[in-house]
């Protein structure tokens, strides 16, 4: 055939053709995914999101300090003044992996700029390396079809744009590379190759823990897998040591971490290895020893195994004496858990999916990987099939169905189901394909050639309608949206530098030994930025500090400012989202949505355990008279509310909420620069002060008055 023509020989190696093709789609996925990840790098060469300024600050420690101070830092900057031991609270292989790769390949460049490119970087080599992993599974083609729908994944380009340096695109290279070696160990001929493959795996499993926690959702399946082996393969004096292998690799490298250690071999993932790997040798061991009916012991064990299991987990939710996961892990198995924990289910990445998010997401895929399952079972009853092996199978269909499973509580886990849903899409578009020809690769008929060509332009049509439609919900301009810290969040597709801005007259404009209270979401961009302490952050250590912010907020000003000085806090922090209205009226009027602290003030009362009804009208979002003029969070609000209006007839308005309304502000500083109040108004950002019509991110900053006095 064509593809095997030979190009050229080195020793005795022959590079043919078909690794040209390899190469040229293997740049081509990598290219693509590059491109794609780096468009919104068009507003804003920033950081993205909220954690990356935090690691960009940590590992700019390490560059700076070394790893022995490092993992020694106390960062009295988080949680003041508890402060924050970083590295048994942090991804900290994520912050050695970005420090060394900067030293080796940062050159001249400055490590804000690096670590704003480096997820893009390691999210395109994942794109490589799942080719190499379903290439074990599968087959080149295979890899080949993986690596492409890969690049342009929406819940895989969402977790990892350009500025994302955050857990997610670290973790999933990593554990792609896990995945690779293991499989790729357990099915190597050779047992020194095997023993280093193996032994790989395990180091990149928990390197991936250490990246990202929720990687353990990877551990999940592995573990499954382990249980099927005993079954599936006939190999037992191999795999009753090479299992083992990787196992205790994982182990004794995750004692490495302080993070990672104990809280996994003894929680969620550390479970899900060991005792699969425990079973697998006993397992054998009773088939072993078994003269007939071998099969159906090891089954029988099974069966007390997943009796016992349950039931042990049963007891522990009492007694507890195995570590449990936090909160939202928990959720991912268990559904029903989802509104016990306001503060979890206040973080939007946590939201549940949707049905609509689902199709969105996957499309032709699912048609894909239904088909790949279907032609996967049918390979069961062929035997000279060839395809794929039975313990491939068996780790494609757990790899996809728990997948989809974990990703139907958090949007978040979506890209669990993504990375099985392109596998076992990948998959069914290979065994479809050679199905298809198998009978008519020889023939020179026009009828087959039409076939051919007019199963190709399908396929390719399939595959390139979710590249174009829906319009505006394409990987393209799904990937193309403004850093958080130019847009604050919002759902406004604007870049300005109000954050920035109000980041740097923090810096330039506070006493360095300043603490500044804000909603928690704000505490690393006030950190990292802005270069002063706060009293929460994004890592939600202390749940209990977040509920005191969210009651001091609701708090009458007098109760609030008493709070204020006991958390020892000097400035107090606000973000006001809105927009200006287009009306031509001596006054500016103003609707005040979007994703500022207006629109999370009921998570504010829910995490304070507040009845909502005392502080919101009927439609769960437009504050009472009694918030407005009764909590500090009113008060600081710059905005006093003038009535309601219909949107779609502004003709239409009240003086009370009427539903399908929408309030209608005006600007109102309650608490001034020059006042006596509890609090003083000392920056207000551009957008507040310009009155331009359009989008408003209204960051105010308030400085505790120390010389107030309260009347209660």
């Amino acid at each position: 055939m064509l593809s095997n023509t030979k190009l050229l020989s080195v020793g005795t190696f022959d590079f043919k053709l078909n690794h040209l093709l390899v190469i040229g789609v293997l740049i081509l996925s990598f290219s693509i995914s590059f491109l794609l990840r780096s468009q919104p790098a068009d507003f804003g060469f920033e950081l993205n999101e909220f954690d990356p300024f935090f690691n960009y600050r940590a590992t700019q420690y390490v560059v700076d300090n070394g790893l022995s101070d490092y993992f020694e830092w106390r960062d009295n900057l988080s949680w003041y003044p508890a402060g924050r031991d970083v590295s048994t609270t942090s991804q900290v292989i994520l912050h050695l992996t970005a420090a060394y790769t900067y030293w080796i390949f940062g050159g001249g460049m400055n490590l804000y700029d690096f670590t704003i490119l480096l997820p893009v970087i390691f999210a395109s080599l994942s794109a490589i390396v799942i080719f190499a992993l379903v290439r074990v599974i599968g087959g080149t083609t295979a890899g080949l079809f993986a690596s492409l729908l890969f690049s342009v994944s929406i819940p895989l380009l969402i977790r990892s744009p350009i500025g994302w340096f955050k857990s997610e695109p670290l973790g999933i290279f990593f554990s792609l590379l896990a995945v690779y070696f293991l499989l790729s160990g357990i099915n190597s001929q050779n047992k020194k190759i095997a023993i280093i493959k193996l032994a790989s795996a395990g180091i990149f499993t928990s390197f991936s823990i250490s990246a990202w926690g929720g990687n353990q959702f990877f551990i999940i399946p592995i573990g499954i897998f382990f249980l099927t082996l005993p079954f599936l393969r006939t190999d037992h004096r191999f795999i009753i040591w090479a299992i083992p292998v990787y196992t205790v690799t994982t182990i004794l490298v995750s004692l490495g971490f302080e993070r990672v250690s104990s809280n996994f071999i003894f929680g969620l993932g550390g479970i899900s290895i060991i005792i699969p790997t425990v079973f697998l040798v006993f397992c054998i061991f009773i088939q072993n020893k078994s003269s007939n009916n071998k099969t159906r012991n090891g089954l029988l064990f099974l069966l007390a195994l997943l009796v016992i299991a349950p039931t042990i987990l049963l007891i522990n939710s009492d007694s507890q004496f195995l570590p449990l996961p936090s909160h939202r892990y928990l959720n991912a198995l268990n559904p029903f858990l989802t509104t016990t924990d306001a503060l979890v289910d206040s973080v939007s990445e946590h939201a549940t999916t949707t049905i609509a998010q689902s199709f969105l997401f996957h499309s032709v895929l699912m048609i894909f990987s239904s088909i790949g399952i279907w032609l996967l079972v049918k390979n069961i009853q062929i035997k000279n099939f060839g395809f794929i092996k039975n313990d491939m199978l068996s780790f494609s269909l757990i790899l996809g169905l728990v997948g989809v499973y974990v990703s139907s509580t958090f949007l978040r886990l979506e890209v669990f189901a993504s990375i099985g849903i392109i596998i076992l899409a990948s998959l069914g578009l290979t065994m479809l394909t050679k199905e298809f020809f198998k009978n008519r690769s020889t023939s020179t008929k026009p009828i087959n050639r039409l076939l051919k060509l007019s199963y190709v332009t399908g396929i390719i049509i399939l595959l390139v309608i979710p590249m174009i439609y829906p319009i505006g919900s394409t990987p393209s301009t799904i990937a193309n949206i403004p850093p958080t810290i130019m847009n604050g969040g919002t759902s406004y597709q604007i870049a300005t530098n109000d954050w920035l801005d109000a980041l740097e007259w923090i810096k330039d404009n506070t006493p360095k030994d300043a603490v500044v209270a804000a909603w928690w979401d704000y505490g690393y961009w006030i950190s990292t930025m802005g270069e002063r302490a706060t009293l929460a952050d994004n890592s939600t250590i202390y749940t209990h500090i977040i509920e005191n912010i969210a009651k001091m907020l609701l708090s009458n000003p007098d109760t609030a400012w008493n709070a204020l000085n006991e958390m020892q806090a000097d400035y107090v922090l606000i973000f006001i989202s809105g927009e200006k209205l287009n009306i031509d009226t001596p006054e500016s009027y103003y609707i005040l949505s979007g994703g500022g602290d207006e629109s999370k003030k009921q998570w504010f009362m829910k995490i304070a355990g507040y009845d909502l009804s005392k502080y919101l009208e009927s439609d769960g979002i437009s504050g009472t008279e009694y918030f407005w003029n009764e909590t500090l969070l009113g008060k600081m609000t710059p905005f006093s509310l003038l009535g309601y209006v219909n949107p779609n007839n502004p003709n239409q308005q009240s003086s009370t909420l009427v539903p399908g309304m929408i309030g209608v502000y005006e600007k109102d500083i309650k608490l001034p620069s020059d006042g006596d109040g509890p609090l003083r108004l000392v920056y207000a950002s551009s957008s507040f002060t310009e009155e331009k019509v359009g989008p408003m991110l209204g960051i105010f900053i308030y400085e505790v008055n120390k010389d107030y006095k309260p009347l209660s």
